[in-house]
């Protein structure tokens, strides 16, 4: 076995699982970016993932496997970075542990990240998301555990990996009623309800009669949604709404989705971007900013209106006299 195997082992055992608790999403984005990695270099190189050492993982292969995600698995730039990034993760830690191939790994931890085009969000209007709510069929069951789900995501931000960790336990519906959830970086939070979501709610937990560790919004079986059961839902239901909503027809709709829908429905209710960055979750404040402000142009309409034009007046085209527009051709 070569170096490079037990240091990637110790990365994920030591390093991230120990010393830095990493959370489950963490490490899968990891080990996913590792297996890509391994994957790819065993096929150049010949050798299997197990027998593979630092000279063979060196900056060139890797700037080639970078390449290879844009323009033979076709992911985007951010998705690149982020594989660069857990890349990089790894390599500053070999650098402890093997000072012998410095050189290398300094080579790597060279590679730098890519700038990526800052394209507008994606997010509701208030009629499409009437629409949305509408679709699921509420004589079934399936169909109103979706609308409880959607009408929470909408209402509240949650992340799908939020929604679909919530358990019934996590549901305050009383005086001040709340959700709490464990948002990234483990960070715990609570988000008000309306009184439209608290009454929703009220109805699923009714008929959900269910334990307090049991998910909020669970399978047909009783287990925890994954994902992309949450994402195909939503894609399902968006179908059904474009029928009656044909804006939605140009909207690419998932979960993150209605996430930027609830952040957008408070920024134009005036709610600070501070409190809004609190209500996500938001590392940094700057995030919220820079994305939502962005994004509404009926905000930027408000403060267009409130500037004062210039006081000059536009010009009036008259055509030059027939006569001496003769004689300028002379």
């Amino acid at each position: 076995m070569s170096a490079f195997a037990p240091t990637l082992e110790g990365f994920f055992t030591q390093r991230l699982i120990n010393q830095k608790r990493a959370s489950s999403h963490t490490i899968a984005a990891y080990r996913d970016t590792f297996r890509l990695l391994l994957g790819f270099a065993s096929r150049r190189t010949g050798k299997p993932p197990c027998d593979l050492d630092f000279g063979d993982l060196d900056a060139v292969l890797i700037g080639v496997f970078l390449d290879h995600l844009e323009h033979g698995r076709h992911n985007s730039i951010r998705t690149r970075n982020s594989r660069l990034a857990a890349i990089h993760s790894l390599y500053r830690y070999a650098a402890l542990e093997h000072p012998e191939h410095a050189g290398l790994i300094g080579r790597v931890l060279a590679i730098p990240t890519k700038r990526a085009e800052r394209t507008d969000i994606a997010f509701l209007e208030p009629e499409e998301v009437d629409a949305l709510l509408a679709a699921p069929d509420r004589t079934r069951w399936v169909g109103r555990r979706d609308h409880a789900l959607l009408v929470t995501a909408i209402q509240t931000g949650l992340r799908v990996s939020e929604l679909t960790g919530l358990c019934c336990a996590d549901v305050h519906l009383g005086r001040g009623p709340h959700l709490r959830c464990e948002g990234k970086g483990r960070k715990l939070r609570a988000t008000p309800l309306t009184a439209h979501t608290v009454s929703v709610l009220q109805v699923w937990l009714a008929e959900r009669t269910a334990v307090p560790g049991d998910p909020l919004f669970p399978t047909s079986r009783g287990r925890r949604l994954s994902p992309d059961a949450v994402a195909a839902l939503v894609a399902k239901h968006t179908t059904t709404a474009r029928q009656s909503r044909p804006t939605l027809q140009t909207k690419h709709v998932t979960v993150h989705t209605l996430r930027h829908t609830a952040a957008m429905n408070l920024l134009r209710a005036g709610v600070e971007a501070t409190v809004i960055s609190l209500w996500l979750g938001h590392e940094d404040v700057e995030t919220t900013t820079k994305i939502y402000l962005h994004a509404d142009m009926t905000i930027k309409e408000r403060a267009l209106a409130r500037t004062t034009p210039p006081g000059t007046t536009p010009g009036r085209y008259k055509p030059p006299d027939h006569l001496l527009a003769f004689l300028d051709t002379l």
